[in-house]
């Protein structure tokens, strides 16, 4: 089984954020970690998830998702997301990650299991501390999907 542990973090909100995950298969570890300069946090638990799906290599194995998000852990396990795209993702934010996002669910079929935010889950914290410190960095690219949909928010 792979395991994908995920967190985002905006350091205001919106303000600049950082997504980071752990992606593990037996012993090994693999950490991936990104920012932007002006987003959400909900934005980058979910992007935390896409990153991590994404650099999934193959389909031969279970993928279970741990995140502290009830907001990408509930759109999922919950089925609203297919609802949403039913729809055409008309009125919901996020649209662009949550039509990324269902690229790699369909390709992997992942499990979700929710866990509770800063509890001193070791993964849980070290993805935060990466996002965090991520988010913190200098010279962050913009956040594209963000600022399209929110155009005179991103004045930095």
């Amino acid at each position: 089984m792979i395991v994908l542990y995920t967190d985002g973090s905006a350091l205001g909100n919106p303000g600049p954020g950082g997504y980071a995950c752990i992606l593990t298969f037996g012993h090994k570890e693999k950490e991936i970690c990104g920012a932007y300069r002006h987003t959400t946090n909900n934005r980058m638990e979910l992007m935390a998830v896409i990153a991590g799906l994404e650099a999934i290599k193959t389909t031969e194995f279970t993928v279970e998702v741990v995140s502290d998000s009830r907001y990408v852990v509930d759109s999922i396990t919950k089925r609203w997301v297919f609802g949403w795209e039913t729809k055409g993702f008309v009125g919901k934010a996020n649209s662009d990650l949550w039509m990324r996002y269902l690229v790699v669910h369909r390709k992997l079929k992942p499990v979700f299991r929710w866990i509770r935010g800063h509890s001193g889950h070791p993964f849980n914290e070290r993805c935060d501390k990466l996002a965090v410190e991520a988010a913190r960095g200098a010279h962050l690219p913009p956040d594209t999907g963000y600022e399209r949909e929110h155009p005179y928010s991103a004045t930095r």
